[in-house]
């Protein structure tokens, strides 16, 4: 296990923490009608913060592509899911809000969990799985589901909408790792001529800004509250499901280490649950979301 993989990882957890906290403040304001329509982007482009937001998320996005080159995906993945304790810290510092028992508790099934997971598991690499079908059935499953969660938030918008934009944008990153990280096995064995002749790079970049949009469409519509635990807790599973799926990720799989991986795991969740629900995240004005309900439902 490297130390460098380990440090990039959680630094690039801390940039992309901050950026989803900048990006939330700046797209809580952005027109309703632009709901996940591209229009979005273009609107929250002009707003300076949003611009510095995205600024932290791709520096983020580029630390755990360097992170994922030298690392396992079962390993790297746990570690980026630490955002959410960086978003609290900066929101509990912009709001003056204590931890208190709720969030120390997060805090420790969260780095508990995460610990837990790689102590036990012990990800290494191993053969890629060549079989094409299994690829693309994982992949498909993926992306189905984060299809599905999307038609779903659109007719639910003021009220489930959000966490299942979350949950959609987290399958999208986790497929997004993975394919980042085939992109960058291909880039050793045949430099950028090699990369830029496969379709993966190319399935990247879309689902990075498939993902914006979806994650942006979610921060308008309700606090940060409501979509990131499920965005933070989406990603890394989906992450571990295609390294360990078709990436040929290892975990130890002795009865024992099965336990403590399913336990730490679960404590991650929790953790980010209850990290999500503490009241330094920010809330959103106190009758916003009624307010702009109308409009929404007419959008």
């Amino acid at each position: 296990m490297s130390v460098l993989v380990l440090v990039l990882a959680v630094c690039a957890a801390c940039c992309l923490g901050f950026g989803f906290v900048l990006q939330q403040d700046a797209a809580q304001r952005a027109p309703l009608g632009d709901f996940l329509s591209p229009r979005l982007l273009l609107d929250l482009v002009r707003v300076p913060s949003w611009l510095a937001g995205m600024g932290l998320m791709v520096a983020g996005m580029v630390l755990g592509a360097v992170a994922l080159g030298g690392g396992q995906l079962s390993l790297v993945e746990p570690l980026l899911a630490t955002n959410l304790l960086f978003a609290l810290g900066l929101s509990r510092a912009r709001a003056g809000q204590p931890l208190g028992r709720q969030g120390w508790a997060g805090l420790a099934l969260l780095a508990g969990g995460v610990s837990a997971f790689i102590v036990a598991g012990e990800p290494r690499g191993g053969a890629v799985v060549t079989d094409p079908v299994r690829h693309w059935l994982i992949i498909g499953l993926m992306l189905g589901a984060a299809l599905l969660l999307t038609l779903c938030a659109a007719r639910f918008r003021l009220t489930w909408g959000p966490a299942l934009l979350g949950l959609a944008a987290g399958l999208a990153y986790g497929v997004q790792d993975a394919l980042t990280r085939v992109s960058g096995r291909r880039f050793s064995a045949g430099g950028l001529v090699g990369v830029l002749t496969t379709w993966q790079p190319y399935a990247v970049a879309v689902l990075g800004v498939t993902g914006v949009l979806l994650v942006q469409s979610a921060f308008e519509t309700a606090p940060l509250r409501r979509s990131l635990p499920a965005l933070t807790a989406a990603q890394p599973l989906a992450g571990i499901g295609c390294g360990v799926g078709f990436l040929g990720d290892r975990l130890r799989t002795s009865a024992g280490a099965l336990a403590w991986e399913a336990g730490g795991l679960a404590a991650v969740v929790c953790g980010i649950v209850l990290l999500g629900l503490h009241p330094a995240l920010p809330q959103g004005a106190v009758g916003e979301e009624e307010e702009r309900a109308p409009s929404l439902e007419r959008g």
